[in-house]
């Protein structure tokens, strides 16, 4: 498979990393009444066999959320266990007073929840710089080490390379940390990113 970017384009991808975490870090910073910060790490075309040669081998918990319009593909958002704990209270504050009654189908909905939020906030991003609406289907809880849902995902997309947007969030006062990561169809991308005005892009 061959795609080209548009050398002048290569700037517009990292773009979209930015714009896709700031409405993260915005519907974060919103729900935690705190300045949440987002920070893109990472953007780059990759093997999809390396990836998880790049990732810790620790647990995560987030969803997997499917793009259901152009550029089609899926959106990682996960949680180190112990800032999944702490989302989980966050989500249920105004519902329950002892956490030690939250049973573990509550704590998954609130996780859910929260990756979908921060998901939509993304797509969000991503929508409005390409002047299109991008419909998401329902997030898919996942739970494992890090490399494996990164890798599983990367491969649904049935491509040997992945465009690998890897964002790190922080809410310093909630120690809470997640980690973003995007992996559009490839030849859907590219088109796409091609086809900006450079003179908007």
């Amino acid at each position: 498979m061959t795609m080209m970017v548009d050398i002048r384009k290569l700037s517009f991808i990292n773009e979209m990393a930015k714009v896709g975490t700031n409405g993260v870090a915005d519907n974060m910073s919103k729900l935690t009444g705190e300045d949440a910060q987002m920070e893109v790490t990472k953007t780059n075309f990759i093997d999809v066999d390396d990836i998880e040669s790049q990732l810790d081998g620790g647990k995560r918990v987030g969803v997997r959320v499917r793009l259901l319009d152009e550029p089609h593909g899926h959106i990682l958002i996960l949680f180190p266990e112990a800032s999944a704990k702490k989302i989980t209270a966050i989500m249920l504050r105004d519902v329950v007073d002892d956490m030690g009654d939250v049973s573990g189908k509550m704590a998954r909905s609130a996780v859910e929840e929260m990756g979908n939020m921060m998901a939509s906030g993304f797509i969000d991003g991503w929508a409005d710089v390409l002047g299109r609406a991008i419909d998401i289907a329902a997030p898919q809880l996942v739970y494992a080490p890090a490399g494996d849902i990164v890798t599983r995902t990367a491969s649904l997309g049935g491509d040997d390379l992945a465009l690998f947007f890897d964002s790190d969030l922080a809410v310093p006062s909630y120690q809470i940390e997640a980690e973003i990561y995007a992996f559009p169809d490839l030849e859907e991308f590219v088109e796409m990113v091609n086809d900006i005005d450079v003179q908007t892009a």
